[in-house]
């Protein structure tokens, strides 16, 4: 047996008297490496977050000092906590779309030394210049006829159509956004083929002069209609209401507590918008207005002017969340039903945003006015947001029971429930009692023949006494309907039973948000 050691072993393990020649005709079978002593020299193999190459373990210290870091000011972190809040999201802008523009605002303030030059309180949200954007592109008149130029141009090409588009888009740079493709996707002038280019310049020129024709037309229609005041200047030219788009929300200096309700036709003024505690001033100065005069002409006027004040500034706190309910309990006692829904619909919003208020009280209210509109496509949205501690409240598990009483046709149970109503319900259900009193009244004529103590209806309809039932029933019926017998007045169920099932039909047609039939 040799004892030599084999040629791979030659290299590493050759005693110091072996011969230079051996070693050198010994081919070794792997690479010497030197062995890692230290975890701390592996972390200079790793990238930093900035993406810069690693330095090298000969690079000398000076080589090794990190990049300074950038120090951003507070307002620009508030900043980013608003383009992220849940209520400044804009449902046609995606998340990364935000994202990639709050990057390039920022990044290019910080390279341009403009990160303690700019109002970040006052520059629009990322979400907000991405709109403006779109709109400027949607306002340009070629920008209507995105694609056209891109058709072919002899019915031959009809079965390439759609490659040929895309390729030229792509090979011109002018491939229209996503918001113009799901817009001008069934136009009818890109699913036409047009023979010659002349045809196609005609269209394009007529657009544009429609475009300019309607601006033109919409500009007079406004021509003598002031802003907050009776002026004849037009509020599309008007100098002192032009605001820039990208400056955000409108942060009002106006000091008068009373300001008239007028419809913005234009960017709104700052000089005629309220700030937020002018408007809590203005506020209480209404409540006292109130209860003193009750001028609802006047309340109501002010309460619209508050809220636009509010939503042009885009506040919302409780403060907004008190106005709308005081606003929505005024409309409800003088029966505006058309100013309830507007503040109860902008309520269900806030409630959502966890800003405080009762939303137990205006889910009650909500049921009882789509029992009101007969809305059971609302009506079941508004039962899936009751939870099982809303029904512990008394005015929402009120509600509830007034809606199966009325599914289970016990008018019994109903009017009972009529006059034990909590809160300001009351004001509501006064809407639709009439209605339900005549479909009790059909059924009762159903059930008692030949005729019913008129005593018996009183208390069954919940009526204050027999003479406002008997005038009831004389409104909607006839005078031979009623007859006196055995010293009371009775009801003839077979006459009256035809004239309240269509007095019933009639009553029971769909009412609309308005509340106009």
């Amino acid at each position: 047996m040799n004892s030599s050691a084999p040629p791979w072993r030659a290299t590493a393990w050759a005693p110091t008297s072996t011969p230079v020649a051996s070693q050198v005709s010994a081919a070794p079978a792997y690479i010497p490496v030197q062995a890692r002593r230290s975890l701390a020299s592996n972390k200079i193999n790793h990238l930093p977050s900035n993406g810069s190459p690693a330095p090298q373990p000969n690079m000398s210290a000076a080589d090794e000092a990190p990049r300074p870091r950038v120090e951003f000011p507070p307002a620009v972190r508030l900043y980013v906590q608003r383009c992220f809040a849940p209520e400044n999201q804009v449902a046609s802008v995606s998340h990364s779309e935000m994202q990639e523009k709050l990057r390039h605002v920022i990044t290019d303030a910080a390279e341009n030394h403009k990160l303690d030059m700019i109002d970040w309180e006052r520059l629009a949200l990322p979400q907000v210049m991405i709109q403006n954007e779109r709109n400027k592109i949607l306002a340009n008149p070629s920008v209507s006829n995105w694609g056209m130029s891109s058709l072919p141009s002899s019915p031959g090409d009809t079965g390439r159509k759609r490659k040929s588009t895309d390729t030229n888009q792509q090979q011109s740079g002018k491939e229209s956004p996503p918001w113009r493709k799901a817009n001008n996707r069934n136009r009818f002038e890109d699913r036409v083929t047009y023979p010659s280019t002349e045809k196609k310049q005609r269209m394009t020129l007529d657009d544009s002069s429609k475009s300019k024709a309607n601006l033109e037309m919409r500009k007079k229609r406004f021509e003598g209609v002031g802003y907050g005041n009776s002026g004849t200047s037009s509020p599309v030219d008007s100098p002192s209401r032009s605001v820039d788009p990208d400056q955000g929300p409108v942060v009002g200096r106006c000091q008068t507590l009373e300001k008239n309700y007028f419809r913005l036709t234009s960017a709104p003024n700052p000089d005629t918008v309220r700030p937020l505690p002018v408007l809590q001033k203005a506020l209480d100065l209404l409540k006292k207005k109130w209860k003193q005069e009750g001028n609802y002409t006047y309340i109501c006027d002010q309460f619209k002017s508050l809220r636009q004040d509010l939503t042009v500034q885009h506040i919302r706190n409780e403060f907004t969340v008190l106005v709308y309910e005081i606003h929505a309990r005024i409309a409800l006692e003088k029966g505006d039903l058309g100013e309830y829904n507007q503040c109860q619909t902008q309520l269900r919003v806030l409630y959502a945003q966890q800003l405080g208020g009762h939303p137990t009280e205006f889910k009650a209210y909500r049921i009882l006015y789509f029992i009101y509109t007969r809305n059971w496509t609302a009506m079941n949205d508004a039962l899936a947001d009751v939870t099982a501690e809303d029904k512990q409240d008394l005015a929402v598990k009120h509600a509830l029971d007034v809606r199966s009483a009325l599914a289970l046709g016990n008018y019994h149970r109903f009017f009972q429930l009529y006059l034990d109503t909590p809160n300001m319900g009351a004001y509501l259900m006064d809407m639709f009692v009439d209605r339900e009193r005549l479909t009790a009244l059909a059924a009762i004529c159903r059930a008692y023949k030949p005729d019913v103590n008129i005593r018996f209806i009183t208390e069954e309809l919940g009526f204050e006494s027999d003479e406002q039932t008997a005038r009831f029933i004389l409104d909607h019926s006839s005078e031979d309907t009623l007859e006196e017998k055995h010293g009371s007045v009775r009801l003839l169920t077979s006459k009256a039973a035809a004239r309240f099932e269509q007095a019933k039909a009639e009553a029971n047609r769909i009412v609309d948000i308005k509340g106009q039939i």
